[in-house]
């Protein structure tokens, strides 16, 4: 060998010993430590409102048919599979006594009749009746926002765009742009689950706000910010709950807070989201 390419060969064991050197172990590894703690499974479901809402925009669904509710228990029954120990769903903490009341009665009598049946009662009452889950929370929070603020405003920062998009705002988004008179409800709650249908969500909901906004003003950005602001709230009443290593929680919610508690959970160390569409085969 060279003395040349015996140089080289002896630089290389000395920096191969330095990379390995026992006393500098403990940070080379430190990425690879195990996690503090096991995540918290969950089972993040989007809907739309089955029932009544007051949202701008819904779904033609009758809620009292025979037919729509044997079908949302069909679809409760395939959820039931990741067997929750705690289901999550839209209703203010402040009724969780009538809601858990409520709960237990459809739990002991599945024939009971609700005068306004929702994708809770419909869904969620019968995925934990199945599952035999015995906490049900409700972690909504209710803020007011204008997601129309555009039309309402001399708008200054993007109007041909802004006023485009939201002609037809799907149309942005062919892999999840469909009529929607031509899906069954089990291909309707599979679209609302697929990402690029919550991140349409995300978009057409808040943030294309910002391209609304007066000469000098965020009228639109702070619009969006308020629906943020709720999403933001709702997950800090998931993070109120009592929740272990061992709970595996079901959260029922419309699609629109499922798409940001997907984002808030994807980047939260304490959560794992597991795939949705292995319960939906």
């Amino acid at each position: 060998m060279s003395s040349l390419k015996l140089f080289f060969a002896l630089i290389g064991l000395a920096l191969l010993y330095l990379w390995n050197d026992p006393a500098d172990q403990s940070s080379n590894n430190r990425y690879l430590e195990k996690p503090p703690h096991d995540k918290i499974q969950v089972l993040n479901f989007g809907t739309f409102h089955m029932g009544f809402t007051n949202d701008e925009t819904s779904t033609e669904f009758d809620e009292h048919d025979r037919e729509n509710q044997k079908k949302v228990h069909e679809i409760a029954e395939k959820l039931s599979d990741f067997e929750p120990t705690v289901i999550l769903v839209e209703t203010v903490p402040e009724e969780n006594d009538e809601l858990r009341e409520n709960y237990f009665s459809y739990v002991d009598n599945p024939d009971m009749d609700f005068e306004n049946p929702s994708e809770i009662e419909l869904l969620a009452f019968e995925l934990g009746r199945l599952s035999g889950t015995e906490r049900i929370y409700g972690i909504d929070h209710k803020m007011s926002y204008n997601y129309k603020i555009g039309q309402l405003i001399n708008n200054k920062i993007d109007p041909t765009w802004h006023d485009a998009y939201y002609e037809d705002p799907l149309q942005f988004y062919p892999a999840v742009n469909a009529d929607e008179d031509t899906l069954s409800l089990f291909e309707k709650l599979k679209r609302t689950n697929h990402d690029r249908y919550l991140d349409f969500l995300i978009a057409v909901n808040a943030d294309m706000l910002t391209h609304a906004g007066t000469e000098d003003g965020f009228e639109g950005a702070d619009e969006a910010a308020k629906y943020y602001q709720r999403n933001l709230r709702m997950y800090s009443n998931l993070n109120r709950l009592d929740l272990s290593e061992d709970d595996r929680v079901f959260i029922l919610l419309g699609a629109s807070h499922t798409a940001f508690f997907r984002d808030f959970m994807s980047r939260d160390p304490k959560y794992e989201m597991v795939d949705t569409f292995e319960y939906l085969e």
